[in-house]
């Protein structure tokens, strides 16, 4: 173990040796990386990777981690979604420590869409100080969910979890669920 590094985890499934070893050289210049191999996964996909990373989710990580590192990360999952075609092939998990944590996830069918939304993923950092402000948002968020909507083409908050309740977006209103 790297001293000095803070610890990333990792954690796939259906995943080539050649695709997580990949992943896992670009984290582990940055990172000393927990990896593990899962057993199974959501029965809709055929690959899923999962990604803890231990920093906020803000300007200064993309700075740190250096761009073309986060580019090829991209490019890595891009490739992984290319080789698995069409359809819930690949889910990918990307979480960020922080008030509030701070998670993605990118489980859209359409390859197009699929990429897009990778490539669009770290501009989400430009809206969040005005998404988290917003007098619609239930207080002491403590974990933010994003998903992709195709048709708006952006990344959306999904869900929103406080210390007590789950909340879910439905018709631009935050629902508590149940």
């Amino acid at each position: 173990m790297k001293e000095g590094y803070l610890t990333a985890s990792l954690s796939h499934f259906g995943v080539s040796p050649w695709e997580s070893e990949v992943i896992y050289g670009i984290f582990r210049e940055r990172f000393t990386i927990q990896q593990q191999e899962l057993a199974e996964c959501e029965p809709d996909f055929a690959s899923m990777i999962s990604i803890s990373i231990p920093l906020e989710f803000n300007e200064e990580f993309f700075k740190w981690f250096e761009y073309r590192r986060w580019d090829k990360v991209k490019s890595i999952f891009m490739e992984m979604k290319r080789r698995r075609g069409k359809n819930n092939a690949l889910k990918i998990e990307i979480g960020f420590l922080g008030v509030p944590k701070i998670g993605f996830i990118l489980d859209v069918e359409e390859r197009s869409w699929f990429d897009s939304a990778l490539e669009k993923l770290d501009f989400v950092i430009e809206l969040l100080p005005f998404q988290l402000s917003s007098v619609n948002i239930p207080h002491d968020v403590s974990k933010v969910i994003y998903k992709f909507d195709i048709e708006t083409r952006k990344w959306k908050m999904h869900m929103l979890l406080t210390n007590e309740k789950r909340f879910v977006l439905v018709n631009n209103v935050w629902k508590p669920l149940t």
